[in-house]
């Protein structure tokens, strides 16, 4: 099996020795590099094209500008931020802009590896115990948005959003709505292509918002 290149940025050099050791010592990690600021991490992305970049928020430069470039120009590589800042809003500005991943410092080892294989596979990774309040997040911020069209959704891709607002995994959302993976990961593309959308945390917001103006058209 081809090895995952991974690259990290943080201006903790303890830390991000620590990192690197970590993943280093598994035979399917290679390290792609390290840096310890924001535009030293563009530059190591464009360069080195990395499948993953696992990123501080507190370090020099505008990190969240960052990863907006990342995201429109090296879009292969998928970037985890790794942080202290455990407010909604980080994560929501963080996802916002382009990142799949948001764990949280002081979590397992294990939960940093769980969230590379899991946006290796193009699902969004948030750290458990915070799931839910970023997405509470996303409906609340919805809610001051609206679109210009209200897109129709067939019943099953509104179970399927509504599933994905509770934070579940396309495993899981297949468990409670008695379906295939498969077919799951088909309505998600499906979500993805009609509401223009990037990633699953983007399907969750332009489903809130759409679903907002169909119960304005509604009432009017």
């Amino acid at each position: 099996m081809q090895k995952l290149s991974i690259a990290f940025a943080d201006d903790h050099p303890v830390l991000l020795r620590g990192m690197s050791g970590l993943f280093a010592e598994h035979d399917n990690y290679v390290i792609a590099g390290q840096v310890s600021s924001a535009d030293a991490a563009i530059a190591l992305v464009l360069s080195k094209h990395p499948d993953i970049l696992i990123t501080d928020l507190s370090m020099p430069g505008d990190v969240f500008g960052a990863i907006g470039k990342i995201a429109l120009q090296a879009p292969l590589t998928r970037v985890i931020v790794f942080t202290a800042f455990s407010s909604v809003e980080s994560a929501l500005k963080a996802l916002s802009a382009g990142a799949v991943g948001f764990v949280l410092k002081g979590s397992l080892c294990e939960e940093l590896f769980e969230a590379v294989t899991t946006v290796r596979t193009g699902e969004v990774y948030i750290t458990r115990q915070y799931a839910a309040q970023v997405m509470a997040g996303l409906r609340d911020e919805n809610r001051r948005r609206s679109l210009n069209a209200a897109i129709r959704l067939s019943v099953r891709e509104k179970q399927i959003v509504g599933q994905l607002l509770q934070a579940r995994t396309n495993k899981e959302i297949a468990e409670v709505l008695k379906i295939s993976e498969k077919t799951v990961k088909h309505y998600m593309t499906s979500l993805m292509s009609k509401l223009h959308a990037r990633n699953r945390v983007e399907v969750a917001v332009a489903a809130q918002k759409n679903n907002e103006l169909e119960r304005s058209s509604a009432s009017n």
